[in-house]
């Protein structure tokens, strides 16, 4: 039984993805749904309103996807990187109530931007860099990062080198 719940405690995030992703899914079916019911029915501004409405089903399934592709590729990249002995260590000090202390991460930032500038095309580089850029709060540029390293690895050319 000690198995399972450790199974479950490591793949927490996972469990909560697969929910979200449920219920977004059923919100789409449900929104699907109703639009045909609106752009079926003879008044023209419920066919307009189901018309605009077919949208949000549309738009959120492609959010969906994308997301869903982009946690993937994040995924496989830092199992890459583990099982080279690449990925970042966490050893940031924190306060006592687990926040890192911004001051440390800026500090230790500084050296993974300097070699993501130093290997641009390393996709291992935009990873760490990402990583130092969450650790100091800058989730934006964190975001943009971790597309880069993306693309990177990927194979695809990058927007990088900023």
């Amino acid at each position: 039984m000690g198995s399972f719940w450790g199974s479950l405690k490591k793949n927490r995030t996972k469990i909560w993805v697969g929910a979200i992703t449920l219920l977004l899914v059923l919100y789409l079916v449900v929104s699907l749904q109703r639009s045909l019911l609106l752009l079926g029915d003879a008044n023209l501004v419920a066919k307009g309103i189901g018309a605009a409405y077919l949208v949000l089903p549309i738009v959120g399934a492609w959010a969906l996807i994308r997301e869903l592709l982009f946690g993937a590729r994040t995924e496989q990249m830092a199992k890459v990187l583990e099982a080279e002995g690449g990925l970042p260590v966490d050893n940031l000090p924190r306060t006592p109530g687990g926040r890192i202390i911004r001051a440390a991460a800026d500090a230790e930032f500084e050296k993974y931007k300097a070699e993501a500038e130093a290997a641009p095309g390393d996709w291992r580089s935009w990873f760490r860099l990402s990583c130092a850029y969450d650790a100091s709060g800058d989730r934006k540029r964190a975001r943009a990062s971790m597309r880069d390293a993306v693309k990177l690895f990927r194979g695809q050319p990058t927007g990088a080198g900023r």
